[in-house]
């Protein structure tokens, strides 16, 4: 039997959000990965007007494609992706899912603000233009039109009755230094998806683009322990 993986990544991201994962993926397995690029995202952003609907859409499409040249199917959610693969959960019928700094609550405003502050630093001992965070939120702050982010929220709100309905094993993993989504949207996953098989990881180091953290080496690897468990 075959097995496919597909890859959703998050709002305002791309591909690039979740590679070093399905890189991983790749290179440990012989499993199929997708990691399609959803309407208005990737290198560049238009999101003028892009839908809630036309993101799901996007990762429905790819997951019909990927179930036909595969027997199973885990998906693996980044963000807002996280939230999209529940929705595709609770619609098609999916072996296993991996939830990445799943969108659940969103924005911490204590851990953006450590993060704005080193940005302040480094602006400070006139470092400023190479500190990632600044350039990935000032590109985001300055090409993120309003109405994309009500989309977002839109997408939260249609997933959220529904987390109850979701029966398959999930690994949950999310990150301690998380500037975006909060550490307790993990554990409000946690407890109300209606999983009997949940494991959860916390990366200790990670922030919000968790597939780049320091210990993303751990969490890979426990995340594709749990994946395998599938074939057992």
């Amino acid at each position: 039997m075959k097995t496919g993986v597909l890859c959703i990544h998050g709002f305002t991201g791309g591909p690039f959000e979740v590679q070093p994962f399905a890189d991983y993926i790749e290179e440990q397995t012989n499993w199929v990965v997708k990691v399609p690029a959803l309407p208005g995202h990737g290198e560049t952003l238009f999101l003028k007007n892009s839908t809630a609907e036309q993101w799901m859409m996007e990762a429905e499409l790819a997951l019909r494609e990927l179930k036909k040249e595969t027997d199973r199917i885990i998906i693996v959610g980044f963000s807002m992706g996280g939230l999209i693969a529940m929705h595709l959960a609770t619609r098609y019928k999916v072996d296993r899912l991996v939830l990445l700094s799943a969108a659940a609550k969103y924005f911490s405003p204590a851990q953006f603000l450590k993060a704005a502050a080193k940005s302040l630093n480094s602006a400070v001992r006139g470092g400023l233009s190479e500190d990632r965070f600044f350039q990935m939120y000032k590109y985001k702050w300055t090409h993120t039109p309003i109405r994309a982010t009500v989309q977002f929220l839109r997408v939260a709100e249609m997933v959220k009755p529904y987390y109850s309905r979701i029966r398959i094993p999930v690994c949950i993993v999310q990150g301690k230094k998380d500037g975006i989504v909060p550490a307790s949207a993990a554990d409000f996953i946690y407890d109300h998806i209606g999983s009997e098989e949940k494991q959860l990881i916390h990366s200790e180091t990670g922030q919000h683009l968790i597939c780049y953290s320091d210990d993303c080496d751990d969490w890979f690897r426990q995340a594709l322990d749990f994946m395998k468990k599938l074939e057992e």
